[in-house]
């Protein structure tokens, strides 16, 4: 815990160093958008853990076999690695899976000072003292909350082994987290503009309100972050099950394009790594059904985010998320493939994943910077207008 105050300590400190002389508000705007950035990078570096096998790097929490450090585990790490070099526990891989917690902690201090300066700067803006923040207090602190609720999947996906459930919860928790985070930053911004370097000290440059759209698109907007999230989950699934070289091809899996699959052994959900819920090892069918669903999700998230991004540069409204969409979409097609038919490279993997952060950025940025355009007032006859007799 100190190691992650400690590592919250830097950012906090750059944070008033570069923005001293602004408001109170834009320091809030500025701490908000750093941690939403380190917010990104620790679900990256969760991935890496993921990916790399280290998650069961020091197989109990909160420390590493009762120590603060890999450092004071040394004597039982080298015990474990010389009985299994490769297997869970190693020095390089409990190091791994200890700077993702003391950086899990870093934020979490972060996003409580972000609590309690937002609940400040409340205050005094009910006392007439300062102009009250852009959102409402409670929106950090569900955010605080969910933080909590996220470091306790971390530690039950220790203590549980890899439990596939589990893992893949706390992969969506840490989506999540980036969504509540990206909604502040975005209505900092509405309200008093972005941060940048030009602006004066004390203001800076006037906000803007959300962007109208038209019911319909809208609609697809929503339609389309849907279809993204069963997307996501389908992929955590695939991820935390092991499931990515069931397909070695593309676009047939295994030589045909229905491949021998087992949806029921594949979607169990509640059953340990590798086993079916009677304790049996799962079938390679079962891996295949869930490297397909994936697939076939793809099939239509794809064209929905192209699609929409699209109609959203054709209608002039959202460029920059708009480019965004059709950049991220292409990047996902891209990594997805390197993943199958190069055998799972890390570099791909990983890059999958920040894709997929990305791409739950831009659209709750779309989402917050846009409104349903109202629908026009109906045409009333005047009170005293001649009625028309049949």
């Amino acid at each position: 815990m100190l190691l992650g105050l400690v590592i919250a300590l830097g950012p906090l400190a750059w944070v008033w160093a570069r923005h001293r002389r602004r408001s109170p508000l834009r320091r809030l705007q500025a701490l908000t958008l750093l941690t939403l950035f380190l917010t990104f990078d620790l679900v990256l570096f969760g991935a890496f853990t993921r990916l790399t096998d280290s998650g069961l790097g020091c197989p109990d929490w909160p420390g590493c076999y009762g120590n603060a450090s890999p450092v004071g585990a040394h004597a039982e790490i080298a015990t474990a690695q010389a009985a299994l070099p490769t297997g869970p526990v190693t020095h390089g891989k409990a190091w791994v899976e200890m700077l993702h917690r003391y950086l899990a902690l870093g934020v979490g201090v972060l996003i409580s000072v972000l609590t309690l300066s937002a609940w400040v700067q409340h205050g005094r803006a009910r006392r007439g003292a300062a102009q009250p923040p852009p959102i409402s207090p409670w929106w950090p602190t569900a955010t605080l909350l969910w933080v909590c609720l996220q470091g306790a999947f971390g530690a039950l996906t220790v203590t549980m082994k890899l439990f596939p459930a589990i893992v893949t919860l706390h992969l969506a928790g840490g989506l999540v987290l980036l969504a509540l985070l990206c909604v502040q930053a975005v209505r900092h911004a509405q309200a008093h503009g972005p941060l940048r370097p030009q602006d004066p000290p004390a203001q800076g440059a006037q906000g803007r309100l959300p962007v109208e759209l038209a019911p319909a698109l809208r609609r697809g907007l929503a339609a389309t972050g849907l279809l993204l999230a069963m997307q996501l989950l389908a992929g955590g699934w695939v991820s935390t099950n092991y499931a990515v070289l069931a397909c070695t091809t593309f676009p047939t899996c295994q030589g045909s394009w229905w491949p021998a699959m087992d949806f029921a052994q594949g979607f169990a959900i509640w059953r340990p790594l590798g086993l079916r819920q009677d304790g049996s090892h799962i079938d390679f069918a079962g891996l295949t059904a869930i490297h397909y669903t994936h697939r076939l999700l793809a099939y239509a998230t794809l064209p929905a985010l192209g699609l929409l991004a699209w109609r959203l540069h054709h209608h002039r409204r959202l460029p920059a998320q708009a480019r965004w969409l059709a950049i991220l979409g292409l990047l996902q097609l891209a990594t997805g493939l390197s993943s199958v038919v190069l055998g799972w490279p890390l570099l791909a993997a990983v890059m999958h994943t920040g894709g997929a952060a990305a791409l739950v950025l831009v659209w709750t940025w779309a989402w917050v910077a846009s409104r349903a355009q109202p629908s026009p007032p109906a045409l009333c006859p005047p009170a005293n207008a001649p009625r028309m007799s049949a």
